[in-house]
């Protein structure tokens, strides 16, 4: 059978070849990833909202704090079975590992990712993790366009292209906001824009979409109702959201690595489920509105429904007063952070995408309640509930034109767009500056993985060591006479020589200028020795680091050649004319 279906695909292929045209065959796969995609967020969305209803039914409200408490905890103890069940496999945030794949693993995706996402993501979430699902979903989607790409050939510009397609296809069909998906896909992906790839990105966007309006209808996500107008006096005002959401964002953005860097030194899974799980319950038990995506607690905000945010809180009997409920507000600005790491840290696998939608409306809705206090002016807590959540992506993301046209199309505040660029510029800019790189490339910038929209950046990026790695050198031993020494050049198409040592660790660099003028002296063959006419290199490469490491190394070096080593032993050279000619042909390939 599995030659059967080969024979067929090859027969596809070769038909294709003949008669469809690489640029419209792109076209097809990105209708396709798209519906896929958009298939697979709309039964990921649906299938954790069942098993979410299911736990918290009207049997089980009866004592809904306790199971506030237990709930979490089971789903992440699912998860991990889950995850253990893969074979170790792992299992991470969606569009990390996406990105991480792109720069260094020619957009190869594992086939097991175009589900294991899913599984998990529905168990954490669906048993109230503190998490969102749209990670798991782009990574999903990316899985499929990856694998979809390698099954039918296609070049890696191509490949990268499906990927991206199936990122804004499960954006698209998540949020109902073709656009944005389509902007999202760009500023997160680093995507190298042409008229080419923005036709296949269009249409991606719009089957994702299309498929989900067509299974359950085209309802935004947000319930918001324009009241209150833009007027310019509050224009102060949004500025100081601006800045207040991007100091939150890099809170939120800090506790994310601080609290995973606590959680890596556990080595036991099972730790870190006890551990993270019941800190995660402890805090859904306190404050309720923590549990699960949060997107039930963003639409009463946005609709100033106070009451239903707070009336499961241990505090609600004090909701008459204010500063309690400003307090409250606080802490579900501070705490969703805690939430969300303590989730993802104690082995849950969900986003951070829902978590800054959270927080940034929290953070709008209590800075208007704060300064309506004062009596200055009246603000509309809505309004800054709905831009708040602008700055926080924008922030966290280091995606404001996402977050422009996102919270705009999922919500159809479109009347509020000045206030939108306002906020979200200030907060990206703000944030920048404290934090070079968002929540989802800081780890892998750490490390030079991440693409940027530098074509020569992403060039670098994507070639390694082993790319321009030239091995045809004669080692030569530094107790080794000039006699010998000799001999060995007579052999060698190189003219220049590592030297080594019985470990192989590499102790100096000789070329044949440094004994030129006295390889012909026979008189020092037997008393000259390596040690004696070797250098130290101007430099050296370790086999493990980045291409744009190893670039200025040359350039402040002056050098034409550079040795590699790994852990001290010597693994080879490379070369400048061997570099520009791969960083050459990655660049044609790369463009074509």
């Amino acid at each position: 059978m599995p030659d059967g279906r080969n024979s067929l695909l090859g027969r596809f292929l070769k038909w294709r070849a003949r008669h469809l045209p690489q640029r419209q065959f792109i076209l097809i796969l990105s209708i396709v990833v798209g519906f896929l995609t958009g298939l697979v967020a709309v039964v990921l969305k649906n299938t954790t909202h069942f098993i979410q209803s299911l736990v918290t039914s009207d049997y089980l409200t009866k004592y809904y704090n306790p199971f506030y408490f237990a709930f979490p905890i089971i789903g992440i103890f699912i998860t991990v079975i889950v995850r253990k069940a893969l074979r170790g496999r792992k299992v991470g945030e969606g569009v990390p590992n996406t990105l991480f794949a792109i720069s260094r693993k020619s957009g190869i995706l594992p086939a097991s990712q175009m589900f294991s996402h899913m599984i998990t993501s529905i168990f954490t979430v669906g048993f109230g993790g503190s998490v969102g699902l749209e990670g798991p979903s782009v990574g999903t989607g990316a899985a499929i366009g990856s694998n979809l790409g390698r099954l039918m050939h296609i070049n890696y510009k191509s490949r990268i292209l499906l990927i991206s397609c199936a990122a804004a296809g499960a954006i698209a069909s998540i949020f109902n906001a073709p656009i944005a998906a389509i902007i999202f896909t760009i500023e997160i992906f680093s995507l190298d824009l042409t008229f080419g790839s923005l036709i296949p990105l269009l249409l991606a966007s719009v089957s994702g979409a299309v498929t989900t309006i067509f299974i359950q209808g085209g309802d935004y996500l947000f319930h918001y109702k324009y009241i209150a107008p833009f007027r310019v006096a509050e224009v102060p005002f949004y500025a100081l959201l601006g800045v207040m959401t991007a100091f939150v964002s890099v809170y939120f953005n800090r506790l994310y690595f601080y609290v995973d860097n606590l959680f890596s030194r556990f080595a036991n899974p099972w730790t870190k489920i006890l551990i993270g799980g019941s800190l995660l319950g402890l805090l859904i038990f306190l404050i309720p509105p923590l549990y699960g995506e949060g997107y039930e607690t963003i639409n009463h905000l946005l609709n100033g429904n106070l009451d239903k945010v707070i009336e499961r809180s241990f505090l609600y009997e004090y909701h008459t007063s204010d500063y309690l409920v400003i307090a409250l507000l606080i802490g579900l600005v501070l705490f969703k952070g805690f939430a969300t790491t303590f989730t993802l840290g104690a082995g849950g696998v969900g986003g951070v995408f829902a978590p800054s939608l959270f927080i940034g409306a929290s953070s709008g809705f209590v800075f208007a309640r704060f300064i309506n206090e004062f009596n200055w002016i009246t603000l509309s807590s809505s309004n800054y509930a709905l831009v708040g959540m602008a700055g926080l992506m924008a922030g966290v993301l280091h995606a404001p034109l996402t977050a422009i046209f996102m919270i705009a199309e999922i919500t159809g505040g479109y009347e509020l767009f000045i206030p939108l660029m306002l906020v979200s510029a200030i907060s990206f800019v703000v944030t920048r500056q404290i934090m070079p790189h968002s929540v989802y490339t800081m780890q892998l910038a750490r490390k030079g993985d991440i693409l940027t929209h530098n074509k020569d950046q992403v060039i670098l990026t994507l070639l390694n060591i082993d790319a321009v790695l030239e091995t045809d050198f004669v080692k030569v031993n530094p107790e080794m006479s000039l006699g010998e020494l000799v001999k060995v050049v007579s052999t060698s198409k190189r003219n220049l020589f590592p030297v080594v040592d019985e470990e192989e660790k590499l102790v100096g660099v000789l070329t044949l200028d440094d004994f030129r003028n006295i390889m012909f002296d026979q008189s020092l063959y037997n008393d000259t020795y390596v040690s004696e006419l070797m250098n130290p290199p101007p430099a050296i490469i370790e086999k493990n680091e980045t291409m744009n490491s190893v670039m200025q190394k040359f350039q402040s070096s002056g050098a034409w050649n550079l040795p590699v080593v790994r852990s001290g032993r010597y693994e080879g050279f490379v070369s400048k004319s061997k570099m520009f000619s791969v960083y050459r042909r990655k660049l044609l390939e790369f463009s074509e």
